[in-house]
């Protein structure tokens, strides 16, 4: 089974995804090898690159444009496009990690800063290897459980009113 949700009509490349969660796996490895110095530069620009994923949207980012502009014209069409909403949260969630991780290691906290970018790298390593966005996932299960615009106009609608909603036997 498959769910589609259309957010503003922006559609994305899933392989553009994984190559841009292989390149944030590389950044996020390297901050965990590299001199603390060297680790909190290569975090602040990982972290920018998520902020600009979840402001501006995947498509905008510096991964995606060397994507469509050395990968794509190299490879075939895309047997189908998927929505960008999905994507562009998990750049939220991955802003949420780098920034924990950056404001970490900037305080001395480097255990913090070191979780913080395990788990990051866990979830691009994941998307990246196995096309497994842990981010899209959670997504799609927050939508699923969010009231829809029906039902929350109905709602505000018998508050206003003073009317509630009485169950019926069947």
């Amino acid at each position: 089974m498959s769910v589609q949700i259309v957010a503003r009509g922006e559609q994305v490349d899933p392989r553009g995804q994984r190559f841009a969660a292989a390149l944030t796996t590389v950044l996020l490895a390297g901050v965990l090898l590299a001199p603390a110095t060297t680790a909190t530069v290569l975090l602040a620009v990982q972290t920018v690159v998520f902020s600009l994923g979840a402001v501006a949207g995947v498509q905008r980012t510096p991964y995606a444009w060397i994507f469509r502009t050395l990968v794509r014209p190299r490879i075939s069409s895309p047997g189908e496009l998927e929505d960008a909403a999905p994507p562009r949260f998990a750049q939220a969630v991955g802003l949420g990690f780098g920034l924990v991780a950056l404001v970490a290691y900037l305080a001395g906290a480097t255990l913090i800063g070191a979780v913080a970018t395990g788990l990051a790298l866990g979830a691009a390593f994941l998307n990246a290897a196995f096309g497994l966005c842990l981010g899209c996932e959670v997504y799609l299960v927050l939508r699923r459980f969010a009231p829809t615009r029906s039902n929350h106009k109905s709602y505000a609608d018998n508050h206003r009113t003073g009317h509630t909603p009485v169950a019926t036997k069947g």
